[in-house]
């Protein structure tokens, strides 16, 4: 009887260590909120009728921190994890305005535990993400980031991080895209390292202080991330940004939720605070992951904006309030801003906004305009145009830029700018006073043809003005080949201000496509 009762206790025991090694993590994550402070469609009559059944509402900060404290309280006890990757700065006016203050205030209010840099934390330089991090308690972390000779940052963005949490350590690692020299200003004293190297030796680091739950938390896109579950052993899980990738489990998603990768599930939560990722993550002794499942949360109407945010993003909108309602024009139909058409093919919003500048300057002589489609950040819908739609779709306060080029320089920008089609990238070219046929299936360097300038083929060796925005003109977006441009003036109106201008012309803007750019296979 004594021995059965040892191997009893024994069994029990036995059990009892084997769910004392298991570990659950419940992981609340956000990325690309580039500034949705406000809902996403906040001027949407659809959001403001009567009913709440009726309100399609969507996003805002105020919803991301109601729908944590919700999830905070039905998780009580549990262990939660709250993670943003990347990208809260950029795309509104409240950053316009705020230049990353109201993003910090916000984050640190929701209680954030940690956060990836994003290429738009640069784009007023080391200084403004500088001043973002001093605001904020939770660690903000990039491990390919040399920045030994930036003393703006290099005591303020971490390489890695260790949360403890249920009496467990996890370890957090990152990675920026280093392509954010083209996407954004991090200034000369800023160096990247290739991301997957990057992050074996930290991973490596940390595998060696004993960490074995190590998740990363990264801003290079899913194409990326993909390869990185692939390429560096023992990552855990990757949450991740900048590809705004939607990620469901319903039909018609083009990924689920999570992507698995071998056993390695990847993540995003889309982008604008229209979603709340959650993924629930089991681990054994060995810090395996033995189970990830869960879903993004849609923050639609039926979570209710925290109050005490809302209140406080009110008062912070008022003194933008009457320039953002101000009414500039009028559209006779939706004008398509869509990032998946304005990366990849001509789109309503690049032909309105690189007819308005050409129109601007075609008094100089200047036939041809190049608008990056990364530039273009939205759609306006029919209707009244505000001066706070121009500013959506166009949020970076760019200036106009002239310049004089050849027309080989001018095709080379062309080849830079379809270069990375497949990626969906910001350097997509939107023009005016210029026509071009791309093959995206042919080699980099070689997709571009028939090459029009108005209507007569381009002449390689004939000196072009073009007008462009000062980010582009400066080598934004892989376009280095106009930083020595001839006669260049960077400091001409605000590309806004243009748009808004143009549209104002107009009675009743149709939004059209013409064939100005033509893809082929």
């Amino acid at each position: 009887m004594k021995l059965f009762s040892f191997f009893v206790s024994a069994a029990a025991a036995i059990s009892a260590s084997a769910a004392l090694a298991e570990f659950n993590v419940t992981i609340l994550h956000t990325n690309d909120i580039h500034s949705r402070i406000e809902s996403i469609n906040k001027y949407d009559s659809t959001c403001n009728s009567d009913g709440e059944a009726e309100r399609k509402c969507f996003g805002g900060i105020a919803r991301i921190k109601s729908a944590i404290d919700i999830q905070r309280s039905e998780l009580s006890g549990q262990n939660i994890l709250v993670l943003d990757a990347g990208d809260p700065f950029q795309g509104s006016l409240f950053y316009t305005t705020y230049k990353g203050a109201a993003e910090a205030e916000f984050m640190e209010a929701i209680g954030y535990d940690a956060m990836a840099v994003g290429n738009h934390e640069f784009d007023d330089g080391p200084e403004g993400l500088a001043k973002f991090i001093d605001a904020v308690s939770f660690p903000v972390v990039s491990g390919n980031l040399d920045l030994s000779q930036e003393p703006l940052l290099k005591n303020h963005v971490k390489d890695s991080v260790i949360i403890d949490i249920g009496g467990q350590k996890i370890g957090i690692v990152s990675a920026l895209a280093t392509d954010t020299v083209d996407t954004s200003s991090p200034g000369a004293n800023v160096k990247f390292i290739d991301e997957i190297a990057a992050l074996k030796e930290d991973v490596a680091k940390m595998e060696a202080n004993g960490i074995n739950k190590i998740i990363a938390l990264t801003h290079v896109g899913l194409p990326m991330d993909i390869e990185i579950a692939k390429s560096v052993p023992g990552i855990d899980l990757i949450i991740g940004g900048h590809s705004h990738s939607k990620m469901l489990n319903e039909e018609g998603s083009n990924y689920s939720y999570p992507e698995m990768v071998g056993s390695v599930p990847v993540v995003q939560a889309y982008a604008y605070t229209k979603y709340l990722g959650k993924l629930t993550v089991s681990f054994d002794g060995s810090g395996n992951v033995t189970s990830a499942s869960g879903d993004p949360i849609l923050l639609d109407a039926s979570i209710i904006p925290d109050e005490e945010t809302a209140a406080r993003i009110a008062e912070m909108g008022a003194p933008i309030e009457e320039m953002k309602n101000k009414v500039v024009a009028n559209a006779a139909s939706d004008i398509d801003g869509d990032r998946a058409n304005c990366r990849v093919r001509e789109c309503q919003m690049g032909n309105l906004v690189a007819d308005a500048m050409l129109e601007r300057v075609s008094s100089q002589g200047v036939e041809i305009a190049i608008q990056n489609g990364g530039g273009l950040r939205a759609s306006i819908g029919a209707g009244d145009v505000t001066m706070g739609d121009v500013l959506t779709v166009l949020p970076f306060q760019n200036t106009l830029s002239t310049f004089e080029v050849t027309g080989e320089t001018i095709v080379a920008a062309l080849e830079n700018g379809v270069s990375q089609m497949e990626e969906v990238k910001g350097r997509f070219p939107q023009v005016a006073g210029l026509s071009f046929t791309v093959n995206p299936s042919a080699e980099v360097g070689s997709r571009i043809s028939k090459v029009l300038v108005g209507r007569s083929p381009i002449d390689l060796g004939k000196t072009y003005k073009v007008v462009s925005n000062n980010y582009v003109r400066n080598g934004g977006d892989g376009y280095k080949m106009f930083r020595g441009a001839s006669n260049a003036y960077d400091y001409g109106p605000d590309l806004a201000d243009v748009t808004a201008e143009f549209l104002a012309k107009q009675n009743g803007y149709q939004p059209y496509l013409d064939g100005r750019i033509e893809v082929t296979q």
